[in-house]
């Protein structure tokens, strides 16, 4: 049973391949920035409690007047700069959750907008049955390994190929001790569960959703416009 899930939100990214000014987080998306959206859900589910979203440094301030206040979130109760790299960004904000009391986290991206409470919910139950679980989508293309010369490897078997979304929820102790253990190490991931995986052990895989996608490019934000209409 979950008693609390809280939430670190990774929204330091510049999205420099959207090609604009404002950072993608807080781009309008029917109106309303982007962010706004998974932390609507977020502020909707019972059992998160507290959330950190963690900006760049330069629109900390920024991101507190006119998506915190502006929205009235009042499970928000920081907005911190990021680091370097999103690794950094999200142990920074693992370090401002209570070690005591938070029982199990959330990573999000900001960037990622469509999040639905049905996910979350499996996701929660996932995570507190295995200690870990994220949400994972079936890949419908071949995939092929291809080497330097630009030659195929080998095809890999899709049907045990994901590719993974977020929220990444896990056993917030031990996400906490794999990214103290990284830290250590000097190793860096690809994703939270990465961390996890290298230090702790097993993540579960729960459905994703397709139309959990992640604002990365112009036609991104078109897609999820579209998707919002449905």
């Amino acid at each position: 049973m979950v008693n609390n899930l809280r939430v670190v939100i990774a929204a330091a990214g510049t999205g420099s391949r959207m090609k604009s000014s404002t950072n993608k987080q807080y781009m309008l998306l029917n109106s309303r920035p982007i962010l706004s959206y998974s932390l609507d859900v977020f502020e909707k589910f019972e059992v998160v409690d507290e959330i950190v979203i963690v900006a760049h440094s330069r629109d900390v301030e920024y991101c507190e007047k006119e998506i915190v206040d502006k929205f009235g979130y009042r499970k928000v109760k920081k907005v911190i700069p990021g680091g370097e790299q999103r690794q950094d960004s999200v142990w920074a904000g693992l370090l401002q959750l209570n070690r005591d009391t938070t029982d199990y986290v959330a990573v999000h991206d900001g960037a990622r907008p469509l999040l639905t409470s049905a996910l979350l919910s499996n996701l929660i139950t996932g995570a507190a049955k295995w200690g870990a679980a994220i949400p994972g989508i079936y890949v419908r293309d071949t995939l092929k390994m291809v080497g330097q010369d630009g030659f195929v490897d080998h095809t890999l078997d899709r049907s045990r190929v994901v590719f993974v979304q977020t929220p990444q929820i896990f056993n917030f102790k031990k996400i906490y001790q794999a990214y103290e253990m990284a830290l250590k190490e000097g190793f860096t991931g690809t994703d939270d569960a990465s961390l996890f995986e290298k230090y702790m052990g097993r993540v579960k895989v729960v459905p994703g959703n397709y139309r959990n996608l992640k604002i990365t490019t112009p036609e991104d934000l078109i897609i999820a416009q579209a998707l919002l209409s449905m």
